[in-house]
């Protein structure tokens, strides 16, 4: 949420306006053939909505409707176990005759889940056992990380109420520790974690600014949000502008500093980057330059949050969330590799650096999320996105109102990426390997 005090180029960079409207002119470089570190063809973006509408019509036929949006909830939910609806079932969570509650215990689950659910790397796995130790499942990757923070929530391992296990506050968050996250999440020399130390530091963070906050989180919950919106509420309506605004502004002090402007060195950006081709494109165009006006933001932690706690209003608060412009696709390597795995862009190898290759040319680069390639690469992803979702749409003879983004972005592009990367290389890694922290992806 902006005050009076944040200079406007800042409130824009951390909207999700300027997600869309940043990226596209990166997006009209690529097809321009402008971008300093890939190669785009457009063309082959109809490749990809083919191998997307394969994907849904083998998981869903015609059946659009059965299409849950992208967010955390999905992944709580495996084969065997439907753990969300465990979960509602429970006696001890509120029942649906208080659905603020109800829906405000779903919204605690999903903001730890999420800021648990960066990139936990290839080698590590979550076992999921009974009460007579028997292995129930077993996975890793964001499902992984998901089942593993469900079961550290009903222990109530993020509770300071011992009467109430269902709950993450303040001080459950701060009394969090590496080592005690570690014996949850079951690392180990044999099972280890990328990002584990980023990840504890989050969740510590995030009691910080809960309790920094009780305006918003009078009692030092994330689900306290909905008691805040809750009188300017009107006709059962939350407008996604202002939760987005509340949801960043709350958000904003958990994250590792990363960029801010010359003249504003304290007003931080999140998930936001200067872009060097978008730079130049401005440069050359000769119309006057102004601060910020080359860097690009994503925000893709909190807009991952952000679809996850929408569901969770609208499905249990009874709240309907209007969208206007709505959210974006989120830029990560599951979205992005699709793009890479099947032609759409093209990595320029000899553009990367000379460390950009640490394990062979015949190995996916490594870069940092700070890497100019990176930058581009998520940008490309974002528009890229709509158009896949515009052309899906006009391939089934749908509207958005029928297929919407989200619902993409969870049967086709993130599963599509998945896939494709399990068919292109062993272990299914993606085709650019970020060095993850666990606060970014």
């Amino acid at each position: 949420m902006s005050d009076i005090t944040t200079p406007p180029v800042i409130t824009y960079l951390r909207s999700l306006d300027a997600v869309r409207d940043r990226s596209t002119q990166v997006y009209n470089l690529g097809t321009e053939g402008k971008l300093d570190h890939w190669t785009f063809d457009e063309a082959r973006l109809a490749e990809v909505v083919d191998y997307c509408g394969k994907i849904i019509e083998r998981d869903f036929g015609t059946d659009y409707a059965r299409i849950p949006p992208h967010c955390r909830r999905n992944h709580f939910i495996t084969p065997s176990s439907n753990r969300i609806a465990t979960l509602l079932a429970n006696p001890s969570f509120p029942d649906k005759s208080k659905p603020l509650a109800r829906a405000g215990a779903l919204i605690d689950l999903y903001l730890v889940s999420v800021l648990l659910d960066a990139g936990a790397g290839p080698a590590w796995s979550y076992t999921e056992t009974d009460e007579q130790g028997q292995v129930t499942w077993q996975g890793g990757r964001s499902e992984g990380l998901a089942v593993a923070s469900y079961h550290m929530f009903v222990e109530g391992l993020f509770s300071s109420n011992k009467e109430n296990k269902f709950q993450v506050d303040s001080v459950g968050l701060k009394n969090l520790t590496p080592e005690l996250l570690a014996k949850h999440l079951q690392v180990s020399d044999s099972n280890p974690m990328a990002g584990l130390y980023g990840r504890c530091n989050l969740l510590i963070k995030l009691g910080d600014a809960l309790a920094s906050r009780p305006n918003l989180c009078s009692t030092g919950r994330p689900g306290d949000l909905l008691t805040y919106f809750e009188p300017q509420i009107t006709a059962s309506t939350l407008p996604l502008s202002h939760f987005w605004s509340t949801l960043f502004d709350l958000l904003l002090p958990i994250w590792p500093a990363r960029t801010s402007l010359t003249s504003h060195p304290d007003q931080l950006l999140g998930d936001a980057w200067p872009c060097a081709a978008l730079a130049k494109s401005l440069d050359a165009a000769g119309s006057g330059r102004v601060e910020g006006d080359d860097f690009v933001p994503f925000h893709k932690l909190t807009q991952w949050l952000c679809y996850s706690l929408v569901e969770a209003i609208e499905s249990e608060a009874g709240w309907k969330v209007e969208r206007g412009r709505g959210q974006t696709g989120l830029p990560e390597y599951r979205n992005g590799g699709l793009l890479v795995d099947l032609g759409a862009l093209t990595i320029k190898p000899d553009t990367l650096g000379p460390n950009a290759y640490p394990n062979g040319q015949d190995k996916p680069p490594v870069l940092e999320p700070s890497h100019p390639a990176v930058i581009e690469w998520r940008a490309m992803t974002v528009i890229s996105l709509d158009k896949i979702h515009e052309l899906l749409c006009i391939k089934l003879n749908v509207t958005p109102d029928v297929l919407g983004l989200a619902q993409v972005l969870e049967a086709a592009t993130w599963k599509g990426g998945r896939e494709i990367a399990k068919e292109k290389r062993a272990g299914g890694g993606p085709p650019i390997d970020i060095v993850s922290d666990g606060t970014v992806f």
